[in-house]
């Protein structure tokens, strides 16, 4: 980490010595090598570096159009019939791109066929962290606590929790240092996160800011700046060994829910941050060195605005598929459970007949049956080329939440 970037008096924190413990080989033997070096320790919230009339005055095109945007996705969520039909997708979406940030892939299809059979995949581990976010997320969702130190350490336990790793401790603070880019390595390291000795007192800040109660006061950012100065403060703060990125763009949406700007988890950051990956990184840095808040909270909220504007098409597309997929089971002239499990193949995209079986209370045989007139529909397509324990998914789903489906027009 370079000391100059640091503007002292400008930057909105300060620099301490610390020590980072890094393993070299000494003659073929690994020895642990104390390496000291500067950490970024930022100041406890709100932040002094920049005002409320500041943000409003700059950013106030910004601010209204996401609004705006925020707005009519409401608008339109409120008209659906079942809006909660979209949950699953965008949820799958979101684990998705936000993993892509941290170079961990997995599809939509690999994702399906993992929660119903985690042998159907190849690559569990990765698939499986991929999917541990979807179900910290749906945990998050489902919690009824606030932003809080106690949420942070659940959603981290769901985050990392069964990953084939020794050097990450689910649901706990860091007690080590850490250091973000450079492979870890801390003479290189693009960001040095504080001393593990800071984390506590700097989260029992950021959880006060967070929860304080909404004000028009001319002293209270408005409420977009301060999730995107609340996420700044997480990313600074880096309390985890690993997962931090993850968590921090996780709390966006459940901020954004609990503060009632959005009744339902429509809107994620992580696509626009994903596309814009070096610039999210060079402007949470920028607030660091030189606590440039507009620029990155220019950023955010245009996030916010785009992927509000995103939201409203993917609804649109898969709204328009589910019509589709009713007609296709309708011309069958079947049981009214086609129906149900085409509208619980949005929650989830695949399923299996001891499924259907199950969820139905039907026999083996009426569940197959139901399953075979969906694959002659086009529906479902077998997943797994079993024989057994064989795995059906929805592909037409799976390309709308990966974003290859073009709308119809009319």
């Amino acid at each position: 980490m370079r000391k100059e970037d640091f503007r002292e008096g400008v930057s909105p924190g300060k620099l301490e010595v610390t020590e980072f413990i890094t393993t070299r080989l000494k003659r073929g033997i690994p020895e642990a090598t104390p390496i000291r070096g500067w950490a970024f320790v930022p100041d406890e919230l709100p932040p002094s570096k920049v005002t409320s009339r500041e943000v409003k005055t700059e950013l106030f095109d910004e601010i209204q159009s996401a609004e705006r945007s925020l707005a009519l996705l409401e608008g339109s969520a409120s008209r659906l019939p079942n809006p909660y039909l979209l949950i699953g997708p965008f949820t799958t979406r979101e684990a998705m791109l936000s993993s892509a940030i941290e170079n961990t892939f997995a599809s939509a299809r690999e994702m399906a066929l993992f929660e119903m059979s985690e042998s159907a995949v190849s690559e569990r581990d990765r698939v499986r962290e991929v999917v541990n976010y979807q179900r910290a997320l749906q945990h998050g969702l489902d919690s009824q606590l606030p932003t809080c130190r106690r949420l942070m350490l659940e959603l981290h336990r769901r985050l990392l929790g069964g990953l084939n790793r020794t050097s990450i401790h689910p649901g706990m603070f860091r007690t080590t240092q850490n250091a973000i880019g450079g492979d870890n390595d801390f003479a290189i390291a693009r960001f040095v996160p504080p001393p593990p000795g800071h984390i506590n007192r700097l989260i029992s800040n950021l959880e006060k800011y967070t929860n304080m109660s909404c004000s028009d006061s001319a002293e209270q950012l408005p409420l977009l700046a301060r999730l995107a100065v609340s996420h700044y403060q997480f990313e600074a703060i880096h309390p985890f060994d690993d997962g931090n990125g993850r968590l921090g763009r996780l709390l966006v949406v459940l901020q954004l829910c609990e503060s009632g700007r959005v009744t339902k988890p429509l809107v994620y950051v992580s696509g626009y941050f994903e596309k814009h990956r070096e610039r999210y990184y060079q402007l949470l840095y920028a607030v660091s060195a030189e606590a440039d808040w507009i620029s990155w909270i220019r950023f955010f909220v245009t996030a916010i605005d785009e992927q509000a504007k995103d939201a409203r098409t993917l609804a649109e597309s898969l709204l328009q598929l589910r019509e589709e997929l009713h007609a296709r089971v309708r011309q069958k002239r079947a049981s009214a459970l086609l129906s149900d499990i085409v509208d619980s193949l949005f929650r989830r995209p695949s399923i299996t007949v001891s499924v259907i079986q199950k969820k139905h209370g039907i026999s083996p045989t009426a569940a197959g049956n139901l399953v075979d007139k969906l694959v002659e529909c086009g529906v479902l397509i077998e997943a797994t080329g079993r024989k057994k324990d064989r795995v059906f998914v929805a592909p037409e789903i799976i390309d709308a939440i990966e974003g290859k489906r073009r709308m119809h027009q009319d």
